[in-house]
């Protein structure tokens, strides 16, 4: 029998904000962001809003990247920073195509699970930008 570590708080369940979208898109465009993102923090904007999430990562060289892409998202627009590299992480382990994100609020962090296996959970905490 394998043993279950259930983490109360920072995984919280009743996340209404869901994000579905490819993971190899999700993977290419947060992969070229991350080129330009702070090497010391690697953090990256998220600008979620009906149907389209934009990622925006900056530097201290002032240069900047912007990904636009379109995803299945329903809800109130909002905004949210990750480190590009735990995301990378995750979308590199998972196998299957079609992924969500499920997110609480600006200050909460994302599940991330396969639509189709919900045999494996990964949790990103945020970061402020």
């Amino acid at each position: 029998m394998v043993p279950i570590l259930i983490m109360i708080g920072c995984c919280q369940k009743g996340g209404d904000k869901v994000i579905q979208a490819d993971r190899l898109e999700l993977k290419g465009a947060f992969g070229r962001a991350a080129i330009l993102s702070n090497e010391k923090y690697r953090g990256v904007r998220l600008s979620i809003s009906e149907d389209s999430l934009k990622i925006v990562a900056n530097n201290p060289e002032q240069e900047e990247a912007q990904e636009d892409m379109e995803v299945n998202y329903k809800g109130e627009a909002l905004e949210i920073g990750f480190n590009v590299s735990y995301l990378l992480d995750v979308f590199n382990t998972l196998e299957q195509r079609d992924i969500k994100m499920t997110l609480l609020n600006s200050n909460s962090s994302v599940l991330i699970e396969s639509v189709s296996d919900e045999s494996a959970l990964y949790v990103v905490m945020p970061m402020r930008l």
